[in-house]
């Protein structure tokens, strides 16, 4: 079939996530077998665009990927339009032309997608895939990894409960979310937990002591409590940005200041676990793998059709695209009157308010 674009480069941005391998085999199999296209990867993020680190890859390197974790393309943070002479955004220009590239291709979070942008209105085209266990793209209402990173933070919360039970304990568990609490809620509800935090919900520890005494009342002599790293209390919720980023640099991650305060207003012995790059590493579930590749394939579509200059999405049921200009710079916060909030109270978690 015929396509505008002859030839992309892909390149994976941000950390590592479940699904990031099915998505560039998605891409790279529709675009490879359905039009033709040329396919150039590109190592580290952008960093691999500033460098030249850039190879051909065949049907051989996109093959055998559907369910291994990672990325074969490797990831990086990399923020080029923070270099204040300009050196960095000059040298992934010259590099998209030196190697005649049509489109770039971005697979990645906030991030990512913003600075695909970014580049967009420095004239290069871009095609953005939205990836991120923490579900907080604008314009899509689902990210690949994060189907996986639930379940993962699921069975964890799962297995804590026979922990809690056996000691009597009160059982902290911190997982990722460091502006949004999708990751933290969706897990928390599906594993039960007691009282879950998020960045949305400024909590009052009184309340949640409160709680948990009532529960230990009630003959409940252990609980969950789900928190999500970037959850803050009301006080830090009053504080100035600044102020409450040195705050948080000179204490332990949340997951510990909220036992310790627990401890603290009950009484009670809490123990905290944190899970961080395990919810990012490993298997993707099958739910991402589809996702990831129906993302890829829509990402192969609209290479053939020449339509730059947006990010592949998820609306309703279907698989659309929107512009980059709608995700770029923002964050899909957790709204207050969602439903699984609602939830979570009716079967008596507590929400920190």
């Amino acid at each position: 079939m015929n396509s505008v674009t002859k030839t992309f480069g892909i390149l994976t941005g941000g950390g590592d996530c479940p699904g990031l391998n099915a998505a560039i085999r998605g891409v790279c199999r529709a675009a490879s077998t359905r039009y033709a296209m040329a396919i150039l990867g590109i190592a580290n993020g952008y960093r691999g665009l500033i460098d030249g680190d850039v190879r051909v890859l065949g049907p051989q390197d996109f093959s055998g990927i559907l369910t291994t974790g990672g990325t074969i393309l490797g990831a990086g943070r990399e923020k080029p339009f923070d270099d204040i002479g300009g050196d960095k955004v000059t040298a992934i220009k010259e590099c998209y032309h030196r190697y005649n590239l049509d489109c770039l291709v971005v697979l990645g979070g906030n991030g990512t997608i913003t600075t695909g942008w970014r580049l967009a209105q420095e004239g290069l085209n871009v095609l953005g895939l939205p990836k991120t266990i923490d579900n907080d793209i604008v314009g899509t209402d689902l990210t690949f990894g994060f189907q996986s990173a639930v379940a993962i933070g699921t069975e964890a919360i799962d297995r804590l409960h026979s922990t809690a039970h056996s000691h009597n304990r009160v059982m902290v568990v911190e997982l990722m979310g460091h502006k949004a609490g999708w990751l933290a809620l969706y897990a928390g509800v599906a594993g039960g937990g007691d009282v879950i935090l998020l960045p949305e919900i400024p909590y009052d520890i009184q309340a949640v002591a409160r709680h948990l005494v009532k529960r230990a009342q009630a003959g409940k002599a252990f609980s969950i409590v789900v928190v999500a790293e970037g959850a803050l209390s009301i006080e830090e919720a009053g504080l100035e940005k600044k102020e409450r980023k040195r705050r948080r640099e000179q204490t332990a991650s949340i997951g510990y200041r909220v036992a310790k305060e627990i401890e603290e207003e009950t009484g009670m012995t809490a123990r905290t676990t944190v899970l961080g790059y395990v919810q990012r590493g490993g298997v993707p579930c099958a739910e991402d793998r589809a996702l990831a590749t129906s993302l890829g394939v829509a990402a192969a579509d609209l290479l053939a059709q020449g339509k730059y200059g947006k990010m592949t999405a998820v609306v309703g049921r279907e698989i659309r695209s929107v512009d980059l200009n709608v995700p770029a710079g923002k964050v899909k916060s957790v709204p207050l009157n969602h439903y699984l909030l609602d939830t979570a109270e009716a079967v008596e978690t507590c929400l920190g308010r």
